[in-house]
């Protein structure tokens, strides 16, 4: 736990408001594999990790609400009448539109103050976003005693997405965070939204994460483009969702749809049968047989699905090249932000060295490293 953040954001709000607050943290999370198939009413493998938001909250003493994010050093005053989307408003529509979903099932909540901040990097694909609209409806859910279940809150998460920032994600970003436990990943079906919690024992083996740096601008038009494509394959073949197509039915239509489009559907298919097998290996111990899955699955995401970047790629192949990292591929979105290796405990120190230099060299760009644990979802914190 990131105990100076917590001292942090206790003393801006304190000093700030004049009162004690209610502390919520709220983790991130990294998907060991199944990308882009929560949409798709697939599967996918997703843990919640040591790093997140933390947010301090609680009543108001006016009728106005102020927001203060301590990242991007902003405060933000408003009334809950008539609230809508902020163009171009980055975090504050995040918080507005848990708000506007809460409202929108005609529950009544009064004015708050909020601080937060995280140590999440920010268009890493950890799902910053997903954590602080969590440690939000968590919040005022605990303040104003809402009574809503886990699983409700999670739902006004996505639609705040959906909604107030115009990105049509999936589950499994909300879901990880809020449900997350301790040394375990969930394999998560996102049509029923139940899990199954499976021990995460990598052996000499470590999860470590390399951060691109890099954002490139076509991730939520090309994330909303995809999601498109899918839903259209789906209608043709009079199914819901590609989570119940097999490879021989995309052959059936192949020549009614382009074969990027056909590219694309395949994927899907052979991630959410990829993720099964991934949970089989771990069952089984085997190790090597998750690393292995991770390369195809990076495979199909930068050329199947095309949404990897040169950044990622360069990573993954260096990745590859070293007998000591047994598996690698991008995680999250796409476009950049990090991949998720696994790599031998007594190697990781000279690879991360190696391949940050050659990284360097490369873009002329720093990548970072993180080191995360598997951890517990969103929470109380004792103070």
């Amino acid at each position: 736990m990131n105990h100076i953040l917590i001292e942090n954001i206790t003393k801006v709000f304190t000093e700030k408001f004049q009162n004690k607050p209610m502390l919520i943290k709220s983790p991130g999370r990294i998907n060991l594999i199944g990308e882009h198939t929560d949409y798709n009413e697939g599967f996918v493998f997703p843990a919640a990790i040591n790093k997140g938001i933390i947010t301090a909250i609680q009543k108001s003493d006016s009728d106005f609400c102020t927001l203060i994010s301590i990242d991007f050093n902003e405060e933000y005053t408003f009334s809950l009448k008539n609230l809508e989307p902020i163009k171009n408003g980055g975090w504050k529509n995040y918080i507005l539109g848990v708000i506007s979903e809460i409202q929108k099932k005609g529950i009544e909540i009064k004015a708050f103050n909020i601080v937060f901040g995280g140590d999440i990097p920010v268009g890493s694909g950890l799902s910053s976003s997903a954590a602080l609209e969590n440690s939000i409806v968590y919040g005022l859910n605990e303040l104003f005693k809402l009574g809503l279940t886990k699983k409700e809150m999670i739902f006004i998460s996505q639609k705040a997405e959906h909604n107030y920032v115009g990105v049509r994600c999936g589950i499994m970003d909300q879901y990880a965070s809020m449900f997350g436990e301790e040394n375990s990943a969930l394999f998560l079906d996102c049509r029923t939204f139940e899990a199954t919690k499976i021990n995460i024992d990598l052996k000499e083996y470590q999860l470590v994460l390399i951060n691109t740096n890099v954002k490139h601008s076509l991730s939520e038009s090309a994330y909303n483009d995809r999601r498109s494509v899918c839903e259209k394959v789906a209608s043709l073949l009079h199914i819901s969702a590609l989570r119940d197509a097999s490879e021989e039915d995309l052959l059936q239509i192949k020549s009614k749809i382009s074969e990027e489009n056909y590219q694309k559907s395949l994927y899907v298919v052979q991630e959410n049968q990829r993720v099964q097998q991934a949970v089989e290996a771990l069952k089984n111990n085997d190790i090597l047989m998750l690393g292995k899955l991770l390369y195809e699955s990076h495979n199909g995401l930068q050329n199947q699905y095309k949404v990897s970047c040169e950044e990622l790629d360069f990573l993954v192949n260096k990745a590859k090249e070293n007998l000591n990292v047994i598996g690698a591929r991008m995680m999250g979105g796409g476009f950049g932000g990090c991949t998720i290796n696994i790599i031998s405990k007594k190697h990781t120190a000279n690879f991360v060295k190696e391949v940050s230099k050659l990284y360097q060299e490369k873009f002329n760009n720093e990548c970072s490293v993180y080191f995360v644990e598997i951890s517990e979802g969103t929470h109380l914190l004792k103070q």
